[in-house]
């Protein structure tokens, strides 16, 4: 991350993360200009803005935009749907693939697991909890969760501490040694958007604007979907 002096600010919903740093963040600053991200689940993100921190852009879940858009946070015409995310599971590099390819095969490999990683504030873990006693696993797989307060849930997978990781597909890639194993079957599957806005008072509004234009660009569709993200534009 840049130094934040003479940088565009900008706070970022994780899942972008391996797209952002491969290929937006380098385009963006190939002209010269530079970019202080502060990455951190959407949650987290809210409670900062709300807290009165302040940044230039801001790239959130696609209802914390909405709130964010009624609130009169953001410039609502600056706008932009970038990157549809999909809930996956992960295991360490090498190790065999569960199936997870129904919900019964999903719910097996759950409740067979050592111990399952997902986050307390980010979207995916939120998500997770929920569908947990809609399976009627939420006793069976707590019990033995390792559940981080944020970041990359499948970290735990090369330290040993779990054996299965639950997070957005783009999340769980971002970490080296590990394999997606796939995504949640479609039944159980959410697809949640991610939106960028400028907010209002930014002190580099240009350069938050240049930002936000790179965000649509062919290349940035290319580095999505190489991240396991899909375009939303």
């Amino acid at each position: 991350m840049a130094d934040e002096q003479n940088a565009t600010r900008l706070k970022c919903a994780l899942v972008v993360r391996g797209a952002f740093d491969a290929q937006v963040v380098p385009a963006f600053e190939a002209s010269g200009a530079r970019a202080a991200i502060h990455w951190a689940p959407t949650t987290v993100i809210m409670k900062a803005l709300e807290a009165g921190e302040t940044a230039d852009a801001v790239l959130v879940l696609s209802d914390a935009m909405d709130r964010l858009v009624a609130e009169g946070r953001v410039e609502p015409e600056t706008r932009i749907d970038a990157v549809r995310s999909r809930y996956g599971i992960a295991v360490k590099a090498g190790a065999p693939h569960p199936d997870i390819t129904t919900v019964e095969a999903l719910k097996r490999t759950l409740t067979e697991a050592r111990s399952v990683a997902y986050s307390r504030a980010g979207a995916s873990g939120i998500y997770f909890a929920g569908l947990l006693p809609r399976l009627g696993l939420a006793e069976a797989v707590n019990a033995r969760a390792t559940i981080i307060p944020q970041g990359f849930t499948a970290e735990k997978l090369v330290s040993g501490e779990a054996d299965i990781a639950v997070q957005q597909i783009s999340e769980l890639m971002v970490v080296p040694g590990i394999e997606v194993v796939g995504p949640f079957p479609e039944p159980v599957q959410e697809v949640t958007t991610f939106a960028a806005a400028i907010l209002r008072g930014a002190t580099d509004r240009a350069g938050a604007a240049r930002f936000l234009a790179g965000l649509t660009t062919p290349e940035a569709a290319a580095a999505y979907r190489a991240s396991g993200l899909e375009p939303a534009f």
